[in-house]
């Protein structure tokens, strides 16, 4: 069809962490997908593969993008950028470690090589089934000898013993090599890794134990950002627990304004937090400071005590908590802890509906293909003004729904999220008692409840929990329409 149907796996040293959503029919996929891994303290690297999903034989792999630990610590701020996608040899794509016990007998003529091949584990899948079906090549000196193949695994356990007779005078600038294949009745094999060993440090030294199985030597080419690029944002962050005591100065200093109303702003952590953060280190500030205030039962009045000063310094009531504020931003993370089971159970069945239904919605006459028509009636081509009045009344027929379903679910939404809400409607009215000035304590609410919290779910369930798939862009563009 001349596109492709993209994902993304996130891997950590070879294992898989992370999948995105498959986005359909598409070489311009957006994902917006946001993931935090915890990540052991000696990772190597991270990578991030595209691939085009296949509903029938195996998802063919587009390219990948590979960040090494030093690279990502050299950005002290992350790595935020366009990164061209690197082609994909399978024979760069090893995993897994082998078990080996190597000696060679000190005594004895000719002396002999002894290698025994014990098992390996977490080799790369190779086959459909997500197994492989491996066996050891072991090379010395000229020779060579295999292990039996062992069927559908990637935790082989051979416990095999190979011996190689050694002549004098090989010894010298000699090197075993162990690689691991899978083996295929049609075809060539695949290579599942390999690991050398020079023969003096053998002779000198037995050799035991687990080995990470490595690559052929690269030889790949820059292929230039032909395979497209990746927009990325990668941020390492090392967390360091401390026994809960360890927390109480911070967490005293910033609820002592709550608990002690009357102080000046200007003087307290929270004030400080606000002039010193800016853009996306808000926003982190803003997730942390909910986490804190829920865990202290201080959330609601946190979140008064930050509206009241948004509003001392607000004299017009029309751009009202349009900043991204800390008011605003703690705000807007309070309704996404607290509130998010509240709006699956709201919104799922009217989005589930729109996603199976696949109506086509266009008001734009630019956008509009008016050979889809046939899609709405059985009587031919529409016109662009039949087009319009069809998809308005499907819009009408879906808004209608979410919003009975909202206004029909005051029962069902958190104490917190109507209690915070009812403290923000009371200090707008405060701030702004005049009769011109009624509609604003509602119009305050309705720009969080609405703005941030239902329309963006509207617009990308995925990254909400209401889908497991972002929407294909048809569905994509109603969802569009109706966050509008």
């Amino acid at each position: 069809s001349g596109s492709s149907d993209p994902y993304c796996v996130v891997k950590v040293d070879n294992e898989v962490v992370a999948r995105t959503a498959t986005v359909w029919k598409s070489l311009n996929p957006f994902w917006g997908e946001e993931y935090i891994l915890r990540l052991p303290c000696g990772f190597h690297s991270f990578a991030v593969y595209v691939l085009d999903e296949d509903t029938i034989g195996q998802d063919d792999v587009i390219g990948k993008v590979s960040l090494s630990r030093q690279q990502i610590l050299a950005e002290p701020r992350g790595v935020d950028s366009w990164l061209s996608l690197a082609p994909v040899d399978p024979d760069k794509e090893v995993q897994g470690e082998i078990h080996l016990e190597l000696q060679v007998p000190e005594r004895g003529h000719p002396r002999v090589l002894r290698c025994h091949l014990i098992e390996a584990r977490d080799l790369a899948p190779r086959d459909l089934s997500g197994t492989s079906d491996p066996f050891a090549r072991v090379s010395c000196c000229g020779h060579t000898l295999e292990t039996a193949v062992l069927k559908k695994t990637r935790f082989p356990r051979w416990d095999e013993v190979l011996e190689f007779e050694l002549a004098e005078g090989e010894l010298g600038e000699a090197v075993l090599n162990v690689e691991v294949w899978d083996w295929d009745i049609v075809g060539k094999n695949d290579f599942l890794g390999q690991v050398e060993f020079p023969l003096d440090t053998i002779c000198s030294n037995p050799t035991k134990g687990w080995f990470q199985l490595l690559p052929f030597p690269s030889t790949a080419e820059d292929h230039g950002g032909q395979l497209g690029a990746l927009r990325l944002a990668v941020r390492l962050v090392e967390d360091r627990v401390l026994p809960p005591p360890s927390d109480q100065p911070l967490i005293q200093l910033l609820t002592e304004p709550i608990l002690c109303p009357g102080q000046p702003l200007a003087g307290t952590a929270l004030a400080v937090l606000e002039e010193v953060t800016s853009g996306d280190s808000r926003q982190d500030v803003a997730t942390q400071l909910v986490k804190i205030f829920l865990g202290q039962g201080l959330a609601v009045p946190f979140l008064d005590y930050l509206t009241t000063h948004e509003l001392a310094r607000t004299t017009d009531p029309n751009i009202l908590f349009r900043s991204n504020s800390l008011a605003s931003k703690s705000m807007e993370q309070f309704l996404k802890v607290v509130g998010l089971p509240y709006l699956q159970e709201v919104l799922r069945p009217v989005v589930n509906r729109i996603f199976e239904e696949k109506k086509y919605v266009e008001l734009d006459p630019s956008k509009m293909e008016l050979s889809r028509g046939r899609r709405i009636s059985f009587k031919g081509s529409l016109s662009e003004a039949q087009v319009q009045e069809s998809s308005l009344e499907l819009l009408k027929g879906y808004l209608g729904d979410i919003v009975d379903a909202i206004v029909g679910s005051v029962e069902k939404c958190p104490l917190l999220m109507r209690m915070a809400f009812k403290q923000l409607r009371k200090r707008v009215g405060e701030r702004f008692p005049s009769a011109q000035h009624q509609e604003v304590q509602y119009f305050s609410i309705s720009g969080f409840l609405f703005l941030r919290f239902f329309a963006p779910a509207v617009l990308t369930p995925k990254l909400f929990g209401l889908r497991e798939q972002h929407a294909e862009p048809r569905t994509g563009r109603t969802l569009l329409l109706l966050a509008k």
